[in-house]
């Protein structure tokens, strides 16, 4: 899987690309995908992504990752690699929710992205069996490459 990464704050993003090529390696081994895909992660500030929020989905506040698969629209197929989509994720959470669950900075920044990336392939959480799915499917991706400690 090709990612690019794109950073729209001050911090320090340069180790994530190694992460998340494990991540994404680990994904297309457990959801059993063998095409070759395509994903944008983009690193913003919660303003940037309070705007985005509400703009696109029409809820006015922050969050901490917002995912906008391609799948959805059907316009993804690009001479036979599929993009996915784009990932944006907030470092501002990034960093409250690691305190929160008492985990590392770089394990939140790794679970978000294994969490956008998992609804780019059309997962989500909107009822207690999609989202024990999906947590199920984001412990079995995540754990191997970044453990839950701090």
């Amino acid at each position: 899987m090709d990612i690019s990464i794109f950073n729209r704050t001050n911090t320090s993003i340069t180790k994530y690309s190694s992460y998340f090529n494990k991540i994404a390696k680990n994904a297309l081994k457990v959801l059993n995908k063998k095409d070759k895909y395509v994903v944008s992660v983009t690193f913003v500030r919660s303003r940037t992504i309070h705007k985005l929020n509400f703009e696109y989905r029409g809820i006015d506040r922050p969050t901490d990752v917002i995912t906008f698969a391609y799948q959805d629209s059907d316009v993804y197929d690009l001479e036979d690699v599929i993009d996915l989509g784009d990932i944006f994720i907030n470092v501002d959470y990034a960093k409250c929710q690691a305190r929160e669950y008492g985990h590392s900075y770089d394990r939140e920044i790794c679970f978000l992205f294994t969490h956008g990336l998992l609804h780019c392939f059309g997962y989500d959480h909107m009822n207690p069996k999609e989202e024990k799915e999906m947590v199920e499917l984001q412990d079995k991706i995540l754990n191997p490459i970044i453990k839950r400690e701090k």
